[in-house]
């Protein structure tokens, strides 16, 4: 299993057809360093397809997920990055409103 303890949210879209090395050169670009056990998160313009890239401490691990139907709840409005919580991440993966899920899986209403 693949340590992970923080997880970091790009906002700016992200070309999908970016391979690892590209993949790390924007997390370098967007968070200013790819740190050991952090997961970076990139999604494409419509947010249907999503890269997320992991620094396991030794290389790293890349990996893609796509909606055949919707899209993942991401932030428009905002610029820079966010932070997620576990409980965030998994809501994420799923296409729900991770926005909305607290400490402790607490829905709360924004």
């Amino acid at each position: 299993m693949i340590r992970i303890d923080a997880v970091w949210l790009a906002v700016e879209p992200m070309d999908m057809r970016a391979g690892t090395e590209a993949a790390l050169g924007r997390v370098v670009k967007v968070f200013g360093e790819a740190r050991p056990h952090h997961a970076y998160l990139f999604a494409n313009r419509r947010a249907n397809r999503m890269k997320v890239l992991v620094h396991d401490g030794i290389g790293v691990w890349l990996a893609a997920r796509r909606l055949n139907a919707g899209k993942f709840v991401w932030p428009h409005d905002t610029t820079g990055t966010l932070s997620l919580s576990k409980q965030q991440l998994n809501a994420l993966v799923l296409g729900l409103p991770w926005q909305r899920v607290g400490e402790a899986g607490i829905i709360r209403v924004l």
